[in-house]
């Protein structure tokens, strides 16, 4: 089969083949291209070294601005939410006082009804019944923590928990003993709510008693 040539007679090269029959030139990729434009000349691999550390240092400190940020309001939030739950026990705790003064009213009532109940009522039905109510409402408040101030006769008056209302003399108890409780006294847990009203031992006169003049 003859070989093909061109309009001038030239013959022609089989594709891939060169079409003098001499050896191919070398021809580069484009990846040998970019890497021989490539600088790689040690001033200019310091110069990018060093641009690469202050990015990192630029960055390392960016972040640990970030994350001290980041701690401050983590440790905002928590100190917001302890004075919410602070301010909302606080709230419910006042209600739930509120609330207590209000039937310690209503045991004051119970008090005034049973110490003043006529002698001729005593063992009545009736009379039994309003007792187990006042019971049940002492049971109801001790459920809730609160307790009876202690303010016997013969208690040393104490200002933290009574609050005198008259002192009596000639009484036979040493100065600042109670001797009667006019109205009781309420703690909330280990809070005074309410000081017991109490009347208290007046000190002894002083001088010989008088004596009756002679006739």
């Amino acid at each position: 089969m003859p070989d093909p040539r061109d309009l001038r007679g030239r013959p022609l090269g089989r594709p891939g083949q060169p079409t003098n029959g001499g050896p191919r030139p070398h021809q580069k990729t484009r990846a040998q291209e970019r890497i021989d434009e490539i600088d790689v000349s040690p001033t200019k691999l310091v110069a990018e070294i060093e641009s690469l550390k202050a990015e990192l240092e630029a960055t390392q400190s960016r972040a640990e601005e970030f994350l001290a940020g980041l701690q401050r309001e983590r440790a905002e939030f928590s100190n917001y939410r302890r004075r919410t739950a602070e301010e909302r026990e606080q709230m419910l705790g006042l209600a739930g006082e509120d609330l207590i003064r209000k039937v310690l009213v209503i045991a004051d009532d119970f008090d005034r009804a049973i110490d003043n109940r006529p002698a001729e009522l005593d063992g009545n039905g009736w009379v039994e019944g309003v007792a187990a109510i006042d019971r049940k409402l002492r049971a109801l408040l001790e459920s809730e923590g609160v307790t009876t101030v202690v303010a016997e006769p013969g208690t040393p008056f104490d200002p933290r928990l009574h609050e005198a209302i008259v002192n009596v003399p000639g009484t036979g108890r040493a100065e600042g003993e109670i001797v009667e409780v006019v109205r009781r006294g309420y703690l909330l847990r280990d809070r005074i709510i309410r000081p017991a009203l109490v009347a208290v031992a007046a000190a002894p006169e002083d001088g010989p008693p008088p004596t009756a003049p002679s006739s």
